[in-house]
């Protein structure tokens, strides 16, 4: 009955390493818990909005707002689609894209954080991946964005990995002040060069009027 109103709730990537999910509030609630056991060094913030430092229990609470808040503000013209990251059955972190426009503009930005248990092993190119291809090759889209503070290798790291190209910086709040961010974009046509063919979209077709894909 809840996926008949929100098809979202079976939207699945598949990989052989991984599955990106939308979440219901079971997996939500896992991956706040997943959030508070650590993402990042405490000295170091490579979010531009700093969640990661408000204190337990405040911190989980922001988190099921902030996923409670997409869905609730969820139009096919401006859209923020959190993926929760499932490794061997385990939530992993969490990897998002999101677009403002999309039927005109068939551009997507992506965002992802990752449990420190689950960094260093490749998990963070495979989910990136993933929600490329969802994009893509699900929704037609022609442009993919993202960026990274300049400092954050790890995120810089897969970007470079997977081929995206520069495409500027700017400035960014960072905590109490602003920092450098460096941009990056991935066409379609630099994708298909790269395009693999063991990712499997599950459950996307009732979802693409909502958004802005509709192949109607």
């Amino acid at each position: 009955m809840r996926t008949r109103h929100w098809p979202l709730f079976d939207l699945v990537v598949r990989t052989p390493r991984l599955e990106l999910r939308y979440p219901d509030d079971e997996l939500v609630v896992a991956a706040a818990d997943l959030a508070i056991q650590g993402v990042h060094d405490a000295a170091a913030m490579p979010f531009g909005i700093p969640w990661t430092d408000a204190p337990p229990g405040e911190q989980e609470r922001n988190s099921l707002q902030h996923y409670w808040l997409t869905r609730a503000t969820w139009t096919r013209d401006d859209w923020k689609c959190p993926l929760v990251v499932l490794v061997d059955g385990a939530v992993a972190g969490a990897q998002g894209l999101h677009a403002t426009r999309f039927p005109l503009a068939r551009e997507f930005e992506t965002g992802s954080w990752l449990g420190r248990e689950f960094q260093g092993r490749g998990i963070g190119k495979e989910m990136r991946a993933a929600v490329l291809h969802l994009g893509f090759a699900g929704l037609g889209a022609q442009r993919a964005t993202t960026g990274a503070f300049h400092d954050n290798q790890p995120s810089l790291h897969v970007t470079a990995a997977l081929g995206y190209e520069p495409n500027g910086d700017a400035l960014h709040p960072r905590r109490d002040g602003v920092d450098r961010q460096l941009k990056f974009v991935m066409t379609r046509a630099r994708w298909e060069e790269r395009r693999r063919d063991d990712i499997e979209i599950e459950g996307l077709e009732p979802c693409l009027e909502m958004f802005g894909a509709s192949t109607s």
